[in-house]
Formats: C-alpha cells, structure tokens, sequence
C-alpha cells in the first residue's frame, strides 16, 4: 500500500539546519512530482517545495533562498534542506505527491521546532 515515512525533524535554534526525509513507498515514484508540505497549530496544511526530474524546482515565497528539495529516485527518497531556520518555520512537515495521493493518506509527519 501507498505509504510515506518522514524523519529528521526536531528542535534547533533560529538561524539553524535540518535535513528532512521522506521515503514513499507503493508508488511509481519516478513518475510523481514529490513535495514537502507542513501544518503549524491552527494552520491549514500548506506546499513548501516540490520537484519532478530535473525541472525546475518549486519553493514557496516564505522558505526560498533557504530550503532545498532534492530527489533519490532509486531509493523512493524526497530530501528538504532546510538552512537559517526562522520560528516561523516551526510545524510538522509532511512529504506527499502533488497534488497529493488520493484517499487522504498522509504520512505520521515530522515535527520542526525553532526556538532558542
């Protein structure tokens, strides 16, 4: 069954790092445009970046110029950079096809906190 597997939040200082992962599964993969998506409290869930092949990427306004997306299309792998991190950036991050996988399946997501 389709399934998506994220890891590599956690808590880190404003002006920080993380690297997010994602592994899809149960999906031609190669062939899904793959994003990162994220939900802060109160939030409705929004499209941070996504990537298909060697297209431009897409990144939303708020995170351009400081998070990457890149893509393992042999291993089912969708990766997020995500440099010089800002509070506002705190949420749970979630990867999924775009537009995303029919029947509302979602992944357990990955919790970003930026705080000092």
């Amino acid at each position: 069954q389709v399934q998506f597997v994220e890891s590599g939040g956690g808590l880190v200082q404003p002006g920080g790092s993380l690297r997010l992962s994602c592994e899809a599964s149960g999906i031609t993969f190669s062939g899904y445009r793959m994003g990162w998506y994220r939900q802060a409290p109160g939030n409705e869930r929004e499209l941070v970046a996504s990537i298909l092949g060697a297209s431009r990427p897409f990144y939303g306004d708020s995170v351009k110029g400081r998070f990457t997306i890149s893509r393992d299309n042999s291993q089912k792998m969708v990766y997020l950079q995500m440099n010089t991190l800002k509070p506002e950036d705190t949420a749970a991050y979630y990867c999924n096809t775009v537009p995303p996988f029919g029947g509302g399946i979602w992944g357990q997501g990955t919790q970003v906190t930026v705080s000092s």
